[in-house]
């Protein structure tokens, strides 16, 4: 990538990697007998299949799917349920970032209602910054600003998620244009 004028490379491949294998461990030390992760579609997905192979523990994977929030409610929706019963299971919510908390907390409730024997958070992004609601977050990546970031998950309409490092963007740019970047962090 070569950062111009209003996109800078905040997390590169080889942060990315750290982070996950850093995680991995702290998850397999706290959970010897394994896991259960669930985690928010789609975002954090790439997370997910880094963290999953830095494992040394068994675990299971699930995934939520929730809706964006309805325009003028706050509110969300589960779009996608579990396969698993998470009833006495430890279970770590995998999200990419923790914003707000709003949604998180939403998921947390949901999942807490189901009976686990345990409920953490495992976020590769905490953006304290932006925080509502007080979220429990024991394991964290990285904490961030109020950037806009793109990549390794991260997306504007649907574009910039497979990026392999996180790279800070212009949102009023990409509001107005969703591929104002296509060329500059694809390199075409």
């Amino acid at each position: 990538m070569t950062p111009s004028g209003s996109v800078r490379l905040v997390h590169s491949a080889d942060d990315l990697r750290a982070a996950a294998g850093r995680l991995g461990r702290e998850l397999s030390e706290a959970y010897p007998h394994g896991l259960l992760l669930v985690a928010v579609l789609k975002g954090s997905t790439f997370f997910l299949a880094d963290l999953v192979r830095r494992l040394s523990v068994p675990c299971e994977v699930d995934f939520l799917g929730i809706s964006a929030y309805a325009e003028g409610t706050g509110r969300v929706r589960i779009t996608k349920d579990l396969d698993f019963d998470v009833h006495g299971r430890d279970v770590v919510l995998v999200e990419d970032v923790v914003d707000t908390g709003l949604t998180c907390t939403y998921v947390l409730g949901e999942l807490r209602s189901r009976g686990p024997a345990s409920l953490e958070v495992c976020t590769l992004f905490d953006r304290r910054s932006r925080r509502i609601v007080p979220v429990p977050v024991r394991f964290c990546g990285f904490g961030v600003t109020d950037d806009l970031l793109v990549g390794y998950g991260l997306d504007v309409a649907g574009r910039y998620r497979n990026l392999p490092f996180v790279a800070a963007a212009d949102g009023g740019l990409l509001r107005a244009d969703p591929d104002a970047y296509v060329e500059n962090l694809y390199g075409r």
